[in-house]
């Protein structure tokens, strides 16, 4: 009954405003973002949404603003369409579950006092934890994406500036042609410029949503090239030069990096076969000499 009217109360508000405004202001119209239809409206519009935004706005208060900044540039990182708070009430409601979930294992189980304790505290852990988990191996998977994507780009980029076209048109052309990480993030980029923004900030600010160094070496060097009238061809050339070269170094770090990783899985698993595969003969004609004696 409780959850009920905290979900109900916001929407009889909604249906009593457009009254009292008709009441007090008898030729005026109502506010359009309050004139709605109640008898005509879904559950999820008369109660699901006006609850929602009702905690969105009261978690809102609570979070520090440096907070909610760090989260924000995290999110865009991960590329989840989600507000900080958002984050943090997805948080919220996954631990509240976990821990319903966890009252109901240990009612029906009998569990002790200390142990349930112990799974309700897991039970909320786990719900704050696993969203941030999610959000990070997200970020790392769109910065690796982003990365394979970067020399095939600066490919086709440098084709296209080659054949005329200026350095916005040239963007916008692989953009439309190319999908993936590195095009969504160019096309925010170029969206950006034609709302009055200049280049110069809009690849700044596209280093924060995908700090890989490779990325920031491009954009440095792009910005470079405008300020002191380079020709942005021989830029990119170089650039596309440079990150094939490191991802030829990177791929030889992981192959020098692959004996002391298969050391482990050696040792514990694949050594003990072998030896009881060998050694097994041998210790069964020693246990038979040792009978005969």
């Amino acid at each position: 009954m409780m959850i009920y009217a905290a979900l109900a109360i916001p929407a009889y508000r909604n249906r009593t405003v457009p009254g009292r405004v008709e009441l007090y202001f008898p030729d005026a119209d109502a506010p359009a973002d309050v004139n709605i239809d109640i008898e005509g409206a879904s559950f999820m519009d008369r109660m699901i949404k006006p609850g929602w935004k009702h905690l969105k706005k009261k978690s809102q208060k609570r979070l520090a603003k440096d907070k909610v900044d760090k989260m924000e540039v995290r999110l865009l990182q991960a590329g989840m369409q989600l507000s900080p708070i958002e984050f943090k009430m997805v948080q919220w409601m996954l631990s509240g579950a976990l821990v319903a979930l966890s009252i109901l294992v240990i009612f029906f189980m009998n569990i002790a006092f200390v142990h349930g304790v112990l799974i309700i505290f897991t039970g909320v852990a786990t719900g704050i934890t696993l969203p941030k988990l999610n959000m990070n191996m997200k970020a790392k998977k769109r910065q690796a994406q982003a990365l394979r994507e970067l020399p095939d780009f600066l490919d086709l980029l440098t084709i296209s500036l080659e054949a005329g076209l200026g350095f916005d048109a040239a963007l916008s052309k692989v953009v439309a042609k190319k999908p993936g990480v590195l095009s969504d993030e160019f096309k925010y980029v170029l969206e950006e410029v034609r709302l009055g923004r200049t280049r110069k900030e809009g690849l700044t600010a596209m280093i924060g949503r995908v700090p890989i160094e490779e990325l920031k070496s491009l954009v440095f060097s792009i910005i470079q090239a405008e300020k002191l009238g380079i020709g942005m061809v021989t830029v990119l050339r170089v650039q596309t030069e440079e990150v094939r070269q490191m991802r030829t170094q990177r791929a030889e770090e992981k192959a020098m990096k692959a004996p002391v990783k298969m050391l482990l899985p050696m040792v514990f698993f694949i050594f003990p076969a072998l030896f009881i595969v060998v050694l097994s003969p041998a210790v069964m004609q020693f246990m038979e000499a040792m009978k005969d004696m």
